[in-house]
């Protein structure tokens, strides 16, 4: 043998560790759930992971036993994720924009032995503490609170149970491709999924989302993850900044526009990353506001397309607005939209229309476009099929599953329908369930909502696909309203923005649309409720 390098196991703990030994000073800023704002540091948060690891053992849980969160983005929410993973546990986050019958279903299919609430979900988890068929121990993330106290038998008390951890135990020895969490899909066409991330593939993740042309974070940032925690891994920013050191800011359970903008105000927020529908309420919240949200310079759009107008807006702020895609199966970073060198040579036009993908993938993600038959497509950036995706940190195979979920050789499915051009830049065209098929031709409900959301009289609006009796579908558009508007200077908005038998043949003004647990707008309810309105026309 010549000689080899040393191993030392990709695992979470080495993460916060690694933060706590050099960034111990770094600032870590909570919104707690009942009010007010928390200051700590990652040296404490560190302390704090390995109290609750120790903590734990001594409540007697081995080793992979699954522990669920149902929490916003807090400082007790932080040390979970640390303390649970590092342990030898897994941290499972439960998305509580599910409804009940889900959540029952997820806490009972991942078998979880401990669950950490927060105070605005104690209610909640008494009405399911009787159908958990594992749950040995419920924690309020907080002191002790006679009043929930009364309401959950033999309820526990997170800040009680730190007290009982040692903070200088130190973390197990894991094998790096053991189970750190669990994420489940939100379940819009049947039971949730749950998708198991490893050790090894978390901290690949971390890495690799966090080159200059992915996340990019560095010790110098303040970093607001708006995402959820609880929707995975709100991204992997959690890591990511312990990795870095960088101030954390977690926003804890107000998102609307108005708190958001006082939040990265007071704490000089740099870097905020979240969904289509936040930003939209913080563009409104800044005109209302007057704030010029002077520390702000970068956000990350994910989650559901990024409307093209909403570029221009953030650019008067000297925000750049970077798309981004992924999903709860990929960990969720497939793809960043970031620019090649020789695109400065562009017009700034012409580089704000490359930003409106979704991006390239980094470096362990691969991509292709296949067609019906599974036929791979050139990369031309024209050729339109089903988007597939293989990396380390892509699922294999759902929890409690015995069959992968992979084709035949070995991609995942995304369910979306995308083009990828000769230097990797990828654009979702629609959701393979929601594009429109309209007499043997594809539209695309991602470009007539971009359309829509660009006049300046349209807050939102989703296009989904009608029944019609000649075309088989059309597209009609749900809209909600930002001013004065008709259905007739809607629809004449389209003329010359996209091929006229694309133009949708109604547009339905309502007062909100369904959004989802992670979001997006449920496109299914809407088609349940306006699916047949053509047909009824004629």
């Amino acid at each position: 043998m010549l000689g080899q390098m040393m191993h030392m196991p990709l695992t979470i703990g080495s993460m916060i560790d690694h933060s706590t030994r050099f960034h111990s000073q770094g600032e870590v800023v909570s919104v707690e759930t009942t009010g007010g704002i928390e200051y700590t540091t990652w040296g404490q948060i560190g302390a704090n992971a390995h109290r609750l690891a120790s903590a734990l053992r001594g409540l007697g849980l081995e080793q992979g036993a699954r522990c669920g969160t149902i929490a916003w983005n807090n400082r007790r929410h932080l040390e979970i994720y640390y303390g649970v993973s590092s342990g030898g546990f897994v941290c499972h986050t439960i998305n509580p924009r599910m409804g009940a019958e889900q959540m029952v279903y997820v806490i009972n299919h991942a078998e979880d032995q401990v669950l950490f609430v927060d105070a605005t979900f104690v209610p909640a988890a008494a009405k399911l503490a009787p159908a958990l068929k594992h749950c040995k121990h419920i924690v309020l993330m907080g002191p002790r609170d006679e009043a929930a106290a009364e309401m959950i038998p033999g309820l526990k008390f997170f800040d009680e149970l730190l007290e009982t951890g040692d903070a200088s135990e130190p973390w197990p020895d894991l094998d790096e491709n053991s189970a750190s969490s669990l994420c489940y899909t939100s379940g819009t066409t049947g039971d949730p999924k749950g998708v198991l991330y490893s050790h090894r593939s978390t901290v690949l993740h971390t890495l690799a989302g966090n080159q200059p042309d992915g996340i990019a974070i560095s010790a110098m940032d303040t970093v607001m993850p708006v995402v959820p925690m609880f929707h995975v891994n709100a991204w992997g920013v959690p890591y990511i900044a312990a990795a870095t050191g960088c101030k954390l800011v977690l926003p804890g359970p107000n998102l609307d526009g108005k708190s958001l903008v006082k939040l990265i105000d007071e704490t000089e927020t740099t870097l905020a990353l979240g969904v289509p529908t936040i930003w939209m309420g913080l563009l409104a919240a800044l005109k209302e506001t007057g704030s010029k949200v002077p520390s702000l310079t970068r956000t990350v759009v994910g989650g559901s397309a990024l409307p093209p107008s909403m570029i221009p807006k953030f650019a008067e702020y000297g925000v750049d607005l970077v798309h981004a895609w992924g999903m709860t199966e990929t960990s969720p970073l497939g793809s960043m939209n970031q620019l090649l060198q020789r695109h400065t040579k562009l017009s700034a036009q012409e580089q704000a229309e490359i930003r409106l993908g979704q991006g390239r993938p980094p470096y362990g993600v691969d991509l292709r476009v296949v067609d019906e038959d599974g036929t791979t497509l050139v990369n031309d950036g024209k050729a339109q099929g089903d988007l597939q995706v293989r990396g380390p940190w892509i699922v294999d195979t759902y929890f409690g599953k015995d069959a992968p979920a992979l084709t035949a050789d070995g991609w995942f499915d995304t369910g979306d329908v995308a083009t990828i051009d000769g230097e990797g830049f990828m654009i979702i065209r629609d959701r393979s369930k929601d594009i429109i098929k309209s007499g043997g031709e594809w539209i695309s409900t991602v470009t007539l909502e971009n359309i829509a959301i660009a006049h300046p009289a349209v807050a939102n609006a989703a296009a989904i696909a009608a029944l019609h009796p000649k075309w088989d579908e059309r597209p009609v558009l749900v809209v909600i309203k930002a001013g004065e508007v008709t259905e007739e200077e809607l629809l004449n908005f389209y003329k010359g923005k996209v091929e006229s038998w694309q133009i949708p043949d109604r547009a339905i003004f309502v007062d909100e649309l369904p959004i989802g647990s992670t979001g997006k707008v449920q496109k299914n309810k809407l088609r349940e409720e306006f699916g047949n309105v053509l047909l009824n026309d004629n």
